[in-house]
């Protein structure tokens, strides 16, 4: 059965979770000022589920229960499901201008529900009945599900089993009759803090002496062994300050963390993968294909706003009629939207796997992200251009509540007469923190290394790209024989 987002807070109020800020351990995780927006933008994809207005696309019918789902839950039955994923993303991205947190653990459970299902088919084991009671319980309960793929790698140019310490990638240290136990690491943990579960993938194709990380599993968030150190962010200690108009964004956020797997024990009926590196490939390369599509939904969406707040700033200080700001707004709009024809075309463009689960077009999901990678910093640049410098030099919120000070900031960083100062100093707070504060973290910086870097993308477009195909074509048009 859906939660309504309070019953969501009050799930994650109930985790034993093992959170590490500042170099201490927090005693309450749901209330601390610079988590909790984090943890609101998950609330709204509780919240905007329960809304009639957004039933088609933020919920769906699970085809394992019959029942209604929360869309973050599905396995993807149909080209229709992967494009209305798209939307919702971009949805989530308008109404919260940051990272929503649930797509990594959407995208992991497409990939472990495919990959296992040929696993199986290869080797008889039970990989994907396990999957599918989990996926189950994911969809009954409503859970947010961290999906857990980037290990720290220490030496890239060595493989896992060769690494100096043997924990820079994730492993089995011991194998019981009951599971396993695993120690590891997992970096850049998008809404960890926020999730019931984490679900665990290897992060790169592996060979046959690499058995002991060729792991996928999923155990409860406040498992015994698994405790998380949140990253820092630009400007997130403002949100201790106690004002809302520095912080940019006062309710929204996102938050990253490396989780540390210190000898956790996994069930076998939790384990998805175990040993079978021939698989470890096709797991990664399934879920970097999905997150890649994502990217042209969620970013799409933050970029709405982004552009929007570009916009007010350049009316607010009565320059929207000039053509170089026009010219600067169509491009931030062609730009944004060439992201979400990406996003939808590589959906469009999906098939069913042997599984029956859909998957996205990997060469032109690939296309997606590259472009993420560009893209999103054009806009931020262009949107800079047209704050100008007083995003960046402003006063802070309390100078503005000094009585000395007050009026002489009211008098001098007044824009166009009948705005108030506050509103003028709101939106350019607005594109600071898209651009250069705790959002961009969600946005700016995220559209360069999230779901892999640009030359992981650019490996897969030489992959998927065919050139012997168009040498054939190319041959064929000229009469070329050989």
């Amino acid at each position: 059965m859906m939660m309504t987002g309070e019953q969501y807070i009050e799930s994650i109020r109930k985790l034993d979770l093992k959170v590490y800020l500042f170099g201490e351990r927090l005693k309450n995780v749901v209330d601390n000022p610079i988590l909790r927006p984090s943890l609101n933008s998950v609330k709204a994809t509780y919240d905007y589920a329960a809304k009639p207005e957004h039933e088609d696309l933020m919920t769906t019918t699970s085809h394992l229960t019959g029942e209604k789902i929360n869309r973050f839950t599905n396995i993807h039955q149909s080209t229709d499901d992967l494009i209305k994923k798209v939307k919702m993303q971009r949805l989530l991205g308008q109404k919260t201008a940051s990272c929503f947190q649930r797509c990594v653990g959407m995208d992991a459970f497409n990939a472990v529900y495919s990959t296992t299902y040929e696993v199986d088919e290869a080797y008889g084991t039970s990989y994907h009945n396990n999957f599918l009671e989990f996926i189950k319980k994911v969809q009954k309960e409503d859970w947010t599900v961290d999906g857990a793929m980037t290990d720290p790698k220490g030496d890239r140019s060595l493989p896992p089993h060769k690494q100096a310490d043997p924990d820079l990638f994730l492993r089995v240290v011991e194998r019981r009759l009951d599971g396993v136990v695993v120690k590891g690491a997992k970096m850049h943990q998008t809404g960890i803090t926020n999730s019931h579960e984490v679900l665990v993938m290897p992060t790169i194709a592996m060979g046959p002496d690499d058995k002991d990380y060729a792991i996928s599993f999923s155990v409860p968030t406040d498992s015994e062994g698994v405790f998380i150190i949140v990253g820092r962010q630009s400007c997130d200690t403002r949100k201790l300050e106690g004002g809302d108009i520095d912080v940019g964004n006062s309710e929204y956020g996102g938050m990253e963390g490396v989780t540390i797997f210190d000898n956790v024990f996994v069930p076998n009926d939790r384990i998805f993968l175990n040993g079978e590196t021939d698989f470890a490939g096709m797991m990664v390369e399934r879920f970097a294909g999905y997150h890649r599509q994502s990217y042209g939904g969620c970013k799409v969406g933050v970029g709405d706003v982004l552009i929007g707040a570009a916009a007010l700033s350049a009316e607010y200080a009565g320059v929207e009629r000039a053509s170089h700001v026009k010219d600067k707004l169509i491009e931030m709009t062609h730009l944004n939207e060439t992201l979400f024809a990406c996003g939808v075309s590589c959906s469009c463009e999906g098939h069913p796997t042997k599984s029956g689960a859909y998957m996205i077009d990997l060469l032109l999901a690939n296309v997606c992200k590259q472009n993420v990678t560009r893209f999103p910093y054009e806009i931020v640049r262009l949107a800079e251009d047209i704050a100008g410098g007083l995003m960046v030099t402003a006063p802070s919120e309390q100078d503005f509540k000094n009585e000395a000070l007050a009026p002489y900031l009211e008098k001098y960083l007044q824009g166009v007469c009948g705005v108030s100062i506050e509103n003028r100093m709101r939106v350019l707070r607005l594109i600071e923190n898209l651009s250069l504060g705790t959002a961009a973290v969600g946005y700016r910086t995220e559209s360069m290394h999230g779901a892999g870097s640009p030359q992981a993308q650019r490996i897969m477009i030489a992959r998927q790209g065919n050139i012997n195909g168009k040498k054939a074509l190319a041959k064929h048009i000229a009469k070329i024989s050989e």
